[in-house]
């Protein structure tokens, strides 16, 4: 039994202290926004921040993030109903492609932004570890620079080089 602080509401979960906080989300409350990816904590698909810092919920027990502050992806929005800024810069530079690793990646950008204010491009890329089977990182870049009111690099690729293209 763990009491869980998800988005400003206060939960109980019926759940063994080892389970995941991803599954408590997932199975327990049906929060389905945070994505299972690896269940080793590799991917960032289930990236939540707890207590303001990103984390990979598939690698937390539930029994650790009792008492603790915690946003999911469905947390970001304001109580209107807003889309956070990194949310509606996503949205703007068409980041997705199959869309499964996104709320992993707007977590941790959202932590990156909250960390850093207006990250360089070579901040994002260091910082934005989580992984994209579709590739859409320079559009990630792109999304976070708008995010914080910058212009991406007119010099860099929209998209990596392919071997033997012109």
């Amino acid at each position: 039994m763990a009491n869980l602080t998800i988005n400003g509401t206060a939960h109980r979960v019926d759940l063994p202290d080892e389970v995941p906080l991803l599954w408590a989300l997932r199975d327990g409350l049906n929060m389905t926004g945070t994505k299972f990816g690896c269940g080793v904590a590799a991917c960032g698909a289930c990236s939540v921040h707890v207590d303001g810092k990103l984390v990979r919920s598939c690698s937390l027990p539930v029994s650790d993030a009792a008492g603790k502050a915690i946003t999911t992806i469905e947390g970001l929005k304001s109580a209107d109903g807003t889309l956070h800024a990194v949310q509606q810069a996503w949205i703007a530079a068409q980041v997705p492609q199959c869309g499964y690793c996104q709320s992993g990646q707007i977590m941790a950008a959202t932590a990156l932004i909250k960390a850093v204010g207006r990250p360089s491009e070579a901040q994002i890329d260091a910082a934005m570890t989580n992984l994209c089977r579709c590739g859409t990182y320079p559009r990630i870049r792109k999304a976070i620079l708008a995010a914080t009111g910058q212009a991406a690099d007119s010099t860099e690729p929209l998209a990596p080089a392919r071997e033997g293209a012109a």
